[in-house]
């Protein structure tokens, strides 16, 4: 009899781990609340019929550039690569556009240009180095020191005051802008060594494979591991909240069955037996503020003030770096600002799947307080039209998701945190504990392998396909896991 496995949680790690299991010879059984699979990776129609919306994550700039994907097959995906990898709108119907190629990008930011060229092209040109840098885990000697090296001293220069006043590194609001945008991707106070390592990792995405999606929408990710997994004997069985895994029946860790949770390190903790200094080292563990989304059925598309930001399906909307910075230090201290950083995708540009000939769907969540009940439909909206008068007369429908429905929706977003933990360098090494193998835990057969393990978030599927590498490695098998995915 085939030992079995078994997943909490569909989300792109919980099936990465799954998949990988599957073809290694177990029996999984992936377990989901939601009445879909996918978890971060869903779509649907959230506001109109014909309109297809992203639940959760829209773009994914990792994805082309994880191991696990290319192990599985990026071909299985129909991934649509933008020329444009951000846009950053600024008042007066001025811009500044990151496109793919670095060269343009360079040419197009006039003075800034050298240092954008400076900042980027050693970890661009260098990014599975990157990726084996920020891919993994911190407690163990780098294996790329040059990139290392250039990649801490990138981070000094940007995410602290004091590099930023010794190099000057950006003069125009252009420059200092595409960069904060990128960098508050990581929802934490700015400047931060953290959130700058964060921006950095995308940067060099941006300018080399891109910041990829999937035609379809998202679910398209979470549709093809499932197949897969169907095709190798697995089931997913939808509707199942799990609150206490005591109550669970995942089998017997001394035959070698396996647990694997890609929810909350916290549900581990329901566990019988748990040591301990672990349950109190996962309490330690912090999560930190939220997203409060909205999805836009338009009748059009969004009427940027400026031509080219039509090109570019992700746009980072906040003005000047100060007031990006600003908005943001204020979510760290509870509040809200007027005018707040808002993170938007206009999926439809490239892909005329998501909404009715001639229409378009616009994604956008801005960062708020754990636990906030605020609709952002309003404060979005005034954000929008700032860079793109008219847009409030485009909207046909809306749909609010606050950071408490967030938490309500998928249990493992504490608070309404989509990135599994707040970002610091200290929950870089301790996510959500200090270990060489932070997967495992202490119980025998149970492994984490959500957003809040190495590598962290981001639609890529490492922390699963890490998890199940641990599990088998655990249990004696000597395969690579690359080589239950040849051909």
């Amino acid at each position: 009899m085939a030992r079995r496995a078994t997943i909490v949680g569909s989300g792109p790690n919980g099936l990465a781990a799954a998949v990988a299991l599957a073809r290694a010879g177990y029996d999984v059984r992936v377990v989901e609340a939601a009445s879909s699979p996918g978890g971060g990776v869903r779509t649907a129609p959230s506001t109109l019929p014909g309109y297809r919306h992203d639940v959760c994550s829209a773009v994914h700039p990792a994805a082309l550039s994880s191991p696990f994907f290319r192990a599985f097959g990026l071909d299985r995906i129909d991934w649509i690569v933008p020329e444009v990898s951000f846009a950053h709108p600024l008042d007066d119907g001025r811009a500044a556009i990151a496109w793919r190629d670095l060269e343009r990008t360079v040419a197009a930011l006039g003075a800034d240009g050298r240092a954008w060229r400076s900042l980027v092209r050693p970890l661009n040109r260098r990014l599975d180095a990157v990726v084996d840098l920020t891919g993994d885990q911190l407690l163990r000697l780098p294996r790329h020191p040059v990139t290392t090296t250039r990649f801490a001293l990138r981070m000094l220069e940007v995410g602290t005051m004091a590099g930023r006043r010794m190099l000057r590194t950006f003069r125009t609001d252009e420059g200092a802008a595409l960069l904060a945008g990128v960098v508050a991707h990581a929802n934490t106070r700015l400047p931060s060594l953290a959130a700058t390592a964060s921006g950095l990792y995308l940067l060099a995405h941006a300018h080399s494979t891109g910041w990829a999606y999937p035609h379809g929408g998202a679910q398209a990710i979470a549709d093809a591991l499932v197949a897969d997994l169907h095709a190798h004997g697995g089931t997913v069985d939808l509707g199942h909240r799990v609150g206490d895994l005591s109550l669970l029946d995942w089998g017997d860790p001394d035959a070698g069955d396996l647990l694997l949770l890609d929810t909350a390190p916290r549900l581990a903790l329901t566990l019988p037996r748990v040591p301990e200094s672990y349950a109190r080292a996962v309490r330690r563990y912090r999560y930190g503020p939220a997203a409060a989304k909205v999805d836009f059925a338009l009748d059009g598309p969004v009427p940027w003030a400026n031509p080219d930001v039509v090109l570019s399906p992700t746009v980072h909307l906040g003005g000047t770096r100060e007031e990006i910075e600003a908005g943001e230090n204020a979510v760290a201290t509870g509040r809200v600002a007027e005018r707040p950083y808002v993170l938007a995708v206009q999926p439809s540009v490239l892909d005329d799947s998501r909404a009715p000939h001639g229409h378009q769907v616009l994604w956008a969540y801005i960062h708020v307080p754990p636990g906030s009940t605020l609709d952002a439909t309003e404060i979005v909206t005034r954000q929008v039209e700032r860079f793109a008068p008219g847009f409030r007369d485009r909207i046909l429908a809306s749909h609010a998701m606050t950071a408490a429905q967030r938490q309500a929706y998928n249990p493992a977003d504490i608070g309404g945190d989509i990135l599994g933990g707040s970002f610091s360098l200290v929950q870089a090494v301790r996510r959500p504990v200090v270990s060489t193998a932070p997967w495992r835990t202490p119980m025998r057969g149970v492994y984490l392998a959500s957003a809040s393990t190495p590598p962290g978030p981001g639609v890529h599927g490492m922390p699963g396909w890490r998890a199940a590498h641990t599990a088998l490695r655990d249990a004696g098998s000597p395969a690579e896991l690359e080589d239950l995915f040849g051909a």
